[in-house]
């Protein structure tokens, strides 16, 4: 009760502050709320190429890794409370821009009422999708009546659902409770990357010039998903001494890619020096991909994006039956996932020793997802808003 009175609260004053905001005139700037930053960088990127007029506005939440730098044409804020200037000078720019482009689901959205001639864009960060998220979560059901309202209003302020792809056009739609004509089929605008061979080359050989480690050696990367009962933590699920101790000799290295949420302590590599790499602070996750020759994740949106690259995976469901059970599922997890699915170390160990891969499966697993992400994803976004 108590968090509720003080969510309704927050609600009220952003309200109260948009409102009076709004009374100013609109401005031909486009303003981004970003809590990844991947596919704002992309946007971003096109739109200076083509020339877009206007300003563009960066709303950067504190555990956004993206780096944006201002230029005066591009500006940068704090959108936290604690940095009590940038916090009201946001609420001022997303009151006056003409686009706003989030990427995530943002609260504050549920208090507030664009102009009739706003556009606002939802760019999610995931590229597909594996457990349950929006009103399909099953955590939803213990929701109030008040909170479950909240919900729907944040996901009708979207005009556009960006989607890469008719399966993921589907969970929009059943998980925002919006119809076709909110589904912008136009690609997920960071997937860009792997179509790019310049850009491909200069991140892996910036990698590599990082980690000169790395060089001529089997990548093996462990990226798990976000676990609540992991925040705060040093403990994850792969047992990494008995990798080191099976593999360490040999060419293989683990890079470790945690989820940012994951605040815990991990002093691993120096458990395990020239075995373990951690790179959970790497700013992009899609560039770590192009170093990886395997893959292990668990109910990560990772391999979404990793089968651009069509290089085996791993499927490490150690807690499948919980998670499924406070999470849920789109598909069957063991049969939709475009590798084996292991549930120990030790069946890890067996796998990566066979080192067997259905390459066909892995392809229509990127086909079904990434139909409509095909290197240009960036340029139809910006065209449909920007070029009229």
């Amino acid at each position: 009760m108590a968090r509720e009175l003080a969510i309704e609260l927050y609600l009220f004053i952003f309200k109260a502050l948009f409102s009076v905001f709004r009374l100013f005139p609109l401005k031909k700037k486009t303003a981004f709320v970003v809590s990844f930053g991947d596919n704002a960088r992309y946007i971003l990127d096109e739109m200076n190429a083509q020339g877009i007029e206007g300003k563009r506005i960066i709303l950067k939440g504190n555990h956004s890794r993206a780096d944006f730098k201002g230029d005066g044409k591009t500006i940068v804020f704090h959108f936290e409370i604690k940095h009590l200037l940038h916090y009201l000078l946001s609420i001022y720019h997303l009151a006056t821009s003409k686009v706003v482009i989030i990427d995530n689901y943002f609260g504050f959205l549920s208090a507030i009422s664009f102009r009739p001639s706003v556009t606002c864009v939802q760019v999610w960060h995931a590229a597909g999708a594996v457990k349950q998220f929006g009103l399909k979560d099953p955590s939803a059901a213990n929701r109030s009546p008040r909170a479950k309202e909240r919900f729907q209003r944040v996901y009708n302020q979207f005009h556009y659902v960006v989607s890469g792809s008719d399966t993921m056009s589907g969970i929009f739609k059943a998980s925002f409770g919006l119809p076709d004509e909110n589904i912008l089929s136009t690609g997920v605008p960071r997937t860009d990357f792997f179509f790019d061979e310049e850009k491909k080359s200069v991140a892996y050989q910036s990698l590599l010039g990082q980690f000169p480690g790395l060089e001529e050696k089997r990548t093996i990367l462990y990226a798990p998903t976000f676990r609540e009962n992991e925040l705060k933590t040093s403990s994850i699920g792969l047992d990494i001494q008995k990798l080191y101790d099976e593999f360490h000799q040999e060419e293989y290295v683990l890079l470790l890619k945690l989820h940012p949420a994951v605040s815990g302590e991990h002093d691993l590599e120096k458990q395990f020096p020239g075995f373990v790499y951690n790179l959970t602070n790497y700013h992009d996750v899609n560039e770590i991909l192009l170093i990886t020759d395997l893959l292990i994740t668990d109910y990560s949106s990772i391999p979404f994006e990793y089968a651009f690259l069509e290089k085996p995976m791993i499927f490490f469901a150690y807690d499948l039956e919980h998670y499924e059970k406070e999470r849920g599922f789109w598909e069957d997890y063991e049969s939709q996932m475009p590798g084996p699915v292991v549930y120990t170390t030790q069946e890890i160990i067996e796998k990566i020793k066979t080192a067997s891969a259905d390459y066909g499966r892995i392809k229509r697993f990127k086909e079904k997802w990434n139909e409509y992400s095909d290197g240009n994803s960036s340029k139809k976004l910006v065209n449909f808003l920007f070029i009229k």
